[in-house]
């Protein structure tokens, strides 16, 4: 199978295809997830709370994501690979540069960050150097104690007018993925219409162009708590092949997420 890439990505929604993401932290599962034919996996820093058991994602360094980065891109053939940056780790421009490095050095083929409008120049600046790079707006982890928890964003109509228009200008600023999370159905699908370039959803509704889950909440083996959004394949399913494939099968034809797992 050809390996996917940021031009396939891209083909995928010109052509209304779905795409599938998941977590992962190591070669087992990133084996697993390849073998089932997922298109991308993302080591989040959602390891914090799923592999440490922190209570938020603010503790994991860049040396956590680039460990497990290694992990996973030794199981990984096909799909493509995305490695967030982690709290505080592109707060200066130098700073910036180092961490997308180690981790693009570990195996990532490109870099996901937190954050609007303020991070334009941060963009362009890794894009300059062969940074890919993959936004991410909405409920962003990282300002949890700014936002006061984990609360759904954009249900305002000023908070909507935001986050479009901070998507866009990360787009001209050579964004060429976006995760939106924890946002209306309605903003999900505005947002992804606008940009030419592929969506994905968590808790964004089913009309982005694909979704993202945890590994952990897919499989219903979380510590602390299941997100309204998540779905339990295992259980459904029985088994952490079939529970994979099933979840690729309901994103590529559309009946996850269902209003169940979304927002109004």
């Amino acid at each position: 199978m050809k390996k996917v890439t940021t031009a396939s990505l891209l083909a995928m929604k010109q052509n209304g295809e779905k795409i599938t993401v998941i977590t992962a932290y190591d070669a087992s599962f990133a084996k697993l997830f390849d073998e089932q034919g997922i298109d991308v996996t993302l080591i989040g820093d959602s390891l914090g709370m799923v592999l440490q058991g922190q209570d938020d994602t603010l503790p994991v360094s860049v040396d956590d994501i680039a460990y497990h980065t290694r992990s996973v891109r030794k199981g990984t053939q096909r799909a493509f690979v995305v490695a967030d940056m982690p709290f505080m780790s592109y707060a200066t421009r130098e700073q910036t540069f180092q961490s997308a490095g180690k981790l693009m050095a570990a195996g990532a083929s490109m870099v996901k960050l937190e954050g609007g409008s303020w991070l334009a120049d941060t963009f362009r600046d890794l894009n300059d150097r062969g940074v890919p790079v993959c936004g991410h707006l909405g409920l962003t982890p990282q300002s949890v104690h700014v936002f006061g928890g984990f609360k759904v964003q954009g249900r305002s109509e000023l908070q909507a007018e935001k986050i479009l228009e901070e998507a866009l200008i990360l787009e001209k600023a050579g964004m060429q993925l976006l995760v939106l999370e924890c946002i209306p159905t309605a903003l999900g699908q505005k947002i992804s219409q606008a940009l030419s370039i592929p969506v994905i959803g968590i808790g964004a509704g089913p009309h982005t162009d694909g979704q993202v889950l945890v590994m952990h909440d897919m499989l219903g083996i979380s510590a602390n708590y299941m997100p309204k959004f998540s779905k339990n394949y295992l259980a459904q399913c029985g088994d952490i092949r079939s529970a994979v494939s099933q979840y690729i099968e309901e994103v590529r034809d559309g009946r996850f997420p269902d209003a169940e797992h979304s927002f109004n």
